[in-house]
C-alpha cells in the first residue's frame, strides 16, 4: 500500500523551542499526553499563525491562563470552547477542523476517543484546507494548509488511529526541583512513542523567552 505524503508543519525552525523534533503532519489528529501536554500544544500554536481553538468541558477543572500562554503565542489568538458534554466537545472540534477557520484545534476530551470519532476528526481536518501542491515541503506557520488537531490526554496510548502519539513531561532535574534547576528556563522532555511516518524518538524542549515559573512542578519523572 502506497501512503500519500502529507503537508508538514516544521517545529524545528531557528530559535524554535522544539529544535530537532520531527515535523507534524497537517490534516491529521495527533495524541499528546502527559503533564506537559498543554505546553506542547502552546509550542505548536507558536509555530502557527491564526486562531487557536481550545475545546474543553466541565470534566477539566483547571482553567487556561492566558498570561501563562503568552511566552508561546499571543493569547489574543486563543478561542476557548466550554462544551457541556463529551459528544458536543467532539462535534465542536470536528466542525472547527472542517471549517478550516483555525489552523490548530486542541481538544481535551472527557475520555480517550474511539476509532470512529478519531477518523471523523482526521477527515474533518483533511477537508479543512486544501492540501499543499508540494506536500513534501515543510510549512513554517501552516498558512493556507489543512489544520491539525491535538488530542490532549492526561494518560497516553489510548486514542485510536492517531497520526502520532507523544508523551510530554518536565525534564529531569528541572522537574524534580534540583538545586539551581528552578533558576533556568522551563524544560520538557518530548517522547514520540508512535509515528505512522517515521521512527520514534526523544527530544528536549526549552520554553521560549526563558520562561521561568515561580516553582518547578512537583513531578517524578519516569526512569526512561
Amino acid at each position: 500500500m502506497i501512503r500519500r505524503r502529507l503537508p508538514m508543519l516544521s517545529l524545528a525552525g531557528p530559535g524554535a523551542p522544539m529544535a530537532g523534533a520531527p515535523a507534524l503532519a497537517l490534516g491529521r489528529a495527533h495524541e499528546v499526553a502527559g503533564p506537559g501536554r498543554r505546553a506542547f500544544a502552546a509550542m505548536v500554536a507558536g509555530a502557527l499563525s491564526g486562531p487557536v481553538l481550545w475545546v474543553r468541558g466541565p470534566w477539566r477543572e483547571e482553567r487556561l491562563n492566558p498570561e501563562g500562554l503568552r511566552p508561546f503565542f499571543n493569547p489574543a489568538r486563543l478561542v476557548t470552547v466550554e462544551a457541556p458534554s463529551a459528544i458536543e466537545a467532539l462535534w465542536a472540534a470536528e466542525e472547527a477542523l472542517r471549517s478550516g477557520a483555525a489552523p490548530l484545534v486542541a481538544l481535551e476530551p472527557a475520555a480517550p476517543p474511539a476509532l470512529t470519532p478519531v477518523r471523523r476528526l482526521q477527515l474533518a481536518a483533511e477537508a479543512g484546507g486544501a492540501l499543499d501542491a508540494d506536500p513534501g515541503r515543510e510549512a513554517r506557520d501552516g498558512a493556507g494548509r489543512a489544520p491539525l488537531c491535538l488530542i490532549l490526554l492526561p494518560e497516553g496510548g489510548a486514542a485510536a488511529a492517531v497520526e502520532t502519539r507523544w508523551w510530554i513531561d518536565p525534564a529531569p532535574g528541572w522537574a524534580a526541583g534540583q538545586a539551581g534547576a528552578a533558576e533556568g528556563p522551563a524544560r520538557w522532555r518530548l517522547r514520540l512513542l508512535r509515528d505512522k511516518g517515521g521512527p520514534p524518538g526523544a527530544w528536549r524542549a526549552t520554553a521560549p523567552g526563558g520562561l521561568r515559573p515561580h516553582a518547578p512542578p512537583r513531578y517524578e519523572a519516569s526512569a526512561a
